[in-house]
C-alpha cells in the first residue's frame, strides 16, 4: 500500500471516528450556557441556525418540530463550517428563505414539497435538492471539498 493511499485511508477512518464520537457525545446532557439559539422567521418559514460548539450542535440535533435539517461541511475530515449565504427556493422557483451568515447547522419548518438549496462558503457554491415530507425529518448535507 503506498503512502498516499495509507494517509487517505487513515484520514477517512479518523473522520468516521470523530463523527461517531460527536454523535455519541450528543447523548450526554446539554449545558444550556453553551447554547445561544433563537428561532427566526422569514416569509412564514421558521428556522434555527447555529451549531458552534458541541452543546449547541447537540441541542440543534435534538430540536423537535423542524422538517428540514441541513449541515454544512468541508474537506476530507467533514469539518462543520458556517456559510456566508443560503437561499432556498420552492418548486415554482420562489425564494422562501434567504439568509446570511448561518450554520454550520440549519433547521427549517417548510411545507411539504421539493426545494432547491444554494449555499455559499469561502466564495464557493454548493447546491442540493430535497423533498420535504410532512411529519418526517428530512436531511440535506452540503459539502465543499478542500480548497486547493
Amino acid at each position: 500500500m503506498n503512502t498516499l493511499h495509507t494517509l487517505t485511508l487513515t484520514a477517512a477512518l479518523l473522520a468516521g471516528l470523530c463523527s461517531a464520537l460527536a454523535h455519541a457525545a450528543c447523548t450526554d446532557p446539554v449545558d444550556p450556557a453553551g447554547v445561544q439559539l433563537q428561532a427566526q422567521q422569514q416569509n412564514g418559514v421558521t428556522y434555527l441556525s447555529g451549531g458552534i460548539g458541541l452543546d449547541e450542535a447537540c441541542a440543534l440535533q435534538r430540536m423537535p418540530g423542524y422538517d428540514l435539517h441541513m449541515t454544512f461541511s468541508e474537506g476530507t475530515g467533514n469539518k462543520y463550517v458556517p456559510v456566508s449565504h443560503i437561499a432556498i427556493q420552492n418548486a415554482q422557483g420562489h425564494e422562501v428563505l434567504d439568509v446570511n451568515d448561518v450554520g454550520p447547522l440549519l433547521l427549517a419548518q417548510l411545507p411539504a414539497g421539493r426545494y432547491v438549496v444554494v449555499a455559499q462558503h469561502d466564495g464557493r457554491e454548493a447546491r442540493g435538492t430535497v423533498e420535504v415530507a410532512t411529519g418526517k425529518a428530512n436531511t440535506l448535507n452540503l459539502h465543499w471539498k478542500d480548497a486547493n
